[in-house]
């Protein structure tokens, strides 16, 4: 189209209008690209100069419809860019050249992805379309214009009454947000008060135990203390009583005074246990750290329990250690073994009793194994509580007091280590202690 005289602005507003609407686009996006393009015609035909305005199809990847203005500007570019700031807004893309015949001004627009594909029979069919199409007059475009306006001035009304919606929702839900932040806060608060309490309550009674415990072991360290005396006198009399040099005892009494010395005998095993475990609580027990050598040791082991284990039935085995010493006290550790294969002894009827030694990692693995009557699963920790027996346990020689697995897992703590059970009723039992190879 050739745009001469101020009529044509309202002709080429009406054709780009009919041109966006042929090519599939949305009314909205054909009353912006129609007054986007009737304010550049505005422009130039204000300066009183013709100009041909070219309307083209860009099928690319984004299909757009691109609009040029061709004009003489007598200012050029430069002069012309400032008066179409608005312009801009109203399409995706604006550009204002000076070309080789003048001032070139190319707007565009993408068209909607539900827009018909522009073949060449749809593009021969606009182009017929168009060709017919009839300018109407000034007054007939402004009543379209002032339709637009309306329609426009609706759907903003709409949308602002949308936004007044959505702003009272808004507001709403943020009245929830915080009564909700406002209720979680004093739960939380509220929460953090007992919190405080329960420590509060929970070092009180901490300090009650460790008071308790202290109690505990000073009392079973003084009665023991006490205890040894006379029980060791009680001893020592029943074997001045059955020393041959002294007067003889008719038979009744020579048994009476045997089941005094076992009696006294066992006593004093529990008091030696009482004060030993009493020590170990206490932490009066210290270390002395010194290379132990492991074979030595097991040797050691088998001779002194040796005469323990006399029954046929039952095979005492002492394995030759794979590790041949460890940085320890041997001491401690001897008297962890030596109190873990008397267990093993007393409560094996048959089959054997074995102890052995091996590096795992970075730590070593004893492992002091039975065939006894074995330790059912729900039991495995409550056998290191002081005093607690395994119900129907009967120890096969000797009799035990119930302390001495928890004294030996306490002297496995002291060592820096760990002791563990795996045992099955009727399958024997196994314990491990474990103590690392090292000293870090």
């Amino acid at each position: 189209m050739r745009m001469r005289v101020e009529q044509d602005v309202f002709v080429v507003r009406q054709l780009g209008r009919e041109v966006a609407r042929a090519v599939g686009m949305e009314q909205q996006d054909q009353t912006r690209l129609a007054t986007a393009l009737s304010e550049v015609a505005r422009v130039v035909v204000a300066a009183g100069q013709a100009a041909d305005v070219v309307f083209e199809a860009e099928l690319d990847r984004v299909p757009r419809l691109r609009v040029t203005v061709l004009n003489p500007f007598p200012g050029g570019a430069a002069e012309m860019t400032p008066q179409l700031g608005q312009v801009g807004r109203l399409v995706d893309t604006l550009e204002v050249g000076d070309g080789e015949t003048g001032t070139v001004v190319s707007m565009a627009r993408r068209l909607p992805a539900s827009a018909p594909r522009l073949t060449p029979e749809r593009m021969d069919e606009i182009r017929a379309g168009l060709a017919q199409h009839v300018p109407g007059t000034p007054f007939d475009e402004l009543s379209v214009q002032n339709q637009q306006l309306i329609a426009a001035l609706d759907e903003v009304r709409a949308q602002r009454d949308d936004l007044a919606r959505l702003n009272a929702e808004l507001e709403e839900t943020n009245r929830g947000v915080m009564a909700l932040y406002n209720q979680l806060s004093q739960e939380l608060e509220e929460t953090n008060r007992g919190v405080v309490a329960l420590y509060a309550e929970l070092d009180e009674k901490s300090e009650q135990l460790r008071m308790a415990s202290e109690a505990k072991s000073r009392f079973l360290a003084n009665v023991s203390h006490e205890l040894r005396a006379p029980v060791t006198a009680v001893i020592g009399l029943a074997r001045l009583l059955n020393d041959p040099a002294s007067e003889p005892l008719a038979g009744e009494q020579r048994r009476q005074v045997e089941l005094i010395s076992s009696s006294a005998g066992d006593l004093l095993t529990l008091v030696n246990d009482l004060l030993d475990l009493a020590k170990a609580e206490a932490g009066r027990i210290e270390p002395e750290w010194a290379e132990v050598d492991l074979r030595a040791l097991f040797g050691q082991l088998r001779g002194t329990l040796r005469p323990l284990a006399t029954r046929p039935e039952v095979e005492f085995v002492v394995e030759e250690p794979t590790v041949p010493s460890m940085p320890s006290d041997e001491v401690l550790l001897a008297r962890v073994l030596r109190n873990l294969l008397t267990n093993a002894i007393k409560f094996t009827v048959e089959g054997s009793v074995r102890l052995a030694a091996r590096a795992v990692d970075d730590d070593v693995e004893f492992t002091v194994a039975d065939t006894g009557t074995g330790i059912p699963p729900e039991l495995h920790e409550r056998i290191f509580e002081e005093f607690y027996q395994v119900p129907r346990s009967r120890a096969i020689t000797g009799k035990g007091t119930g302390l001495g697995l928890p004294y030996a897992r306490r002297l496995v703590g002291i060592l820096g280590g760990g002791l563990r059970v795996e045992s099955e009723v009727g399958r024997g039992s196994t314990f491990t202690v474990r103590l690392p190879a090292s000293r870090s």
